[in-house]
């Protein structure tokens, strides 16, 4: 595809090198600075946990217990507006059917809906999920992008333009936006991977129209495969991903973009956009990448999956930065809240397992299940952490992708369909509630100079 591409030798030339080297140098703080001033670098206190900054009924992640100051690790709980996540995932699984639309409403409204609140909304979301006339053609197919989280944002932000009704801020008018967007992320971010796929991996295009009377899951596995066909345990482990990742509480940094900017008293779609723009970054969705390309990485060196010392000493190699990316880190273990064990890594795990079975990747889930057995005690070995370390949903997350045959380029857009229900309740919150624009403070440590007329610089 051809665009139309700036001039970039401005850019090569050896005065921008310098002054490239000039930013980063003056863009430095001193470490000792932040303790001088106590800081809360990150939002975060001393001893780890969130700096208190707002209230939410919203999302709650239990993870230790503060007894007289001290942490006190726990089994972690999460909960939806009260419910534990765990016992709605055993009531979808015992009443055998798809739980995310429960999850949509319960995020928006505060409430399980009852079998009429539920049947209409389902309508709600399945009307909704076509894209307005000249969208696809015009933003996606026009505008394709080699990275489908930006697509989605731009295309959020081009929803605005077919909105009549794009600044109003009421709760109404947010909860109308707040559904056509829930509706519409699967199809926008379908739309966004065949385009990709198309334009820049030379693949047959397949633009198939949404399904208003199928399950979120069943819908987007309908859009993203050129025959429309999955299994009922597919659609079923889907499912039960976007209910997982559909919230987690008011800290999370995308939660907390969508506070933020939502406090300027801004539109809908810039917030949500700004909000995907959070999650696009590594160290919040697209985590679960890191773990697959990790496990590729160990998979090419370690030739006994079933040998534990084998996987040992490799991971102690990734730890002292001397195999995989080389930063150190063994993606998927450990979690900035939860202490003993991540409730969804849990719940995932058990249904990995089934989906490997039905795949024939059993030898796979095997090499997972040593891997998450062995890296927490390499991990506080190598780096004297006497707190555990447990495994965290994005362990299992990309493995589930891989299974369903799910493009890797699809792993952070599907969280972001998730998040979505989670991200407008939590805007909602804030135009209810919040009241005042978020603006925390930062203190200037740059010594102050005197003018310098141009001829003496």
């Amino acid at each position: 595809m051809e665009t139309n591409q700036p001039n970039t030798d401005l850019f090569k030339h050896d005065l921008f090198t310098e002054l490239a080297s000039t930013a980063e140098r003056n863009s430095y703080i001193n470490p000792q600075l932040y303790e001088k001033y106590n800081t809360k670098r990150g939002l975060r206190n001393s001893d780890g946990t969130g700096v208190l900054i707002g209230l939410t009924e919203i999302g709650e992640v239990r993870a230790y217990i503060l007894d007289e100051g001290e942490i006190v690790p726990q089994e972690g709980k999460l909960y939806y507006r009260g419910v534990e996540i765990k016992d709605m995932v055993r009531g979808f699984q015992e009443e055998q059917r798809h739980g995310f639309d429960d999850i949509c409403f319960l995020l928006l409204f505060g409430k399980l809906p009852n079998a009429t609140e539920l049947k209409h909304f389902r309508e709600l979301l399945g009307e909704s999920r076509t894209l307005p006339a000249g969208f696809n053609e015009d933003m996606i197919l026009k505008a394709p992008s080699k990275d489908i989280m930006n697509k989605l944002a731009r295309s959020v932000l081009v929803a605005y333009s077919y909105d009549e009704e794009a600044e109003e801020t009421s709760v109404a008018n947010v909860l109308r936006q707040s559904i056509e967007l829930i509706a519409r992320f699967p199809t926008m971010a379908a739309y966004g991977y065949q385009a990709r796929a198309h334009f820049f991996g030379d693949k047959s295009l397949y633009i198939h129209k949404p399904q208003k009377d199928l399950s979120p899951s069943e819908n987007f596995l309908h859009m993203i495969r050129p025959d429309n066909q999955y299994s009922k345990l597919e659609a079923e482990i889907l499912d039960l991903t976007l209910i997982l990742h559909a919230e987690h509480g008011g800290g999370n940094n995308s939660a907390f973009t969508t506070h933020v900017i939502s406090s300027t008293d801004t539109d809908t779609y810039s917030v949500i956009a700004a909000a995907i723009g959070a999650l696009k970054g590594s160290k919040h969705g697209g985590a679960n990448i890191k773990v697959i390309n990790m496990i590729e990485d160990i998979k090419k060196h370690v030739h006994s999956w079933n040998n534990e010392k084998e996987i040992e000493d490799y991971l102690v190699k990734i730890i002292r930065k001397k195999a995989f990316d080389g930063k150190g880190l063994i993606y998927g273990i450990g979690h900035a809240v939860y202490t003993l064990s991540d409730p969804r890594a849990l719940l995932l795990k058990e249904k990995a397992r089934e989906l490997s079975h039905e795949k024939g990747m059993d030898e796979e889930y095997m090499l997972y299940s040593v891997i998450e057995k062995i890296a927490p005690r390499v991990i506080a070995e190598e780096l004297n952490i006497d707190k555990p370390i447990p495994v965290n949903v994005d362990f299992f997350s990309g493995f589930v992708y891989q299974m369903l045959n799910i493009p890797v380029e699809l792993f952070t857009p599907i969280f972001a369909m998730s998040r979505i229900p989670g991200w407008s309740a939590h805007r909602i919150e804030e135009i209810v509630s919040g009241g005042k624009i978020i603006r925390p403070a930062y203190k200037n440590v740059m010594p102050k100079s005197s003018y310098i007329p141009l001829e003496q610089r």
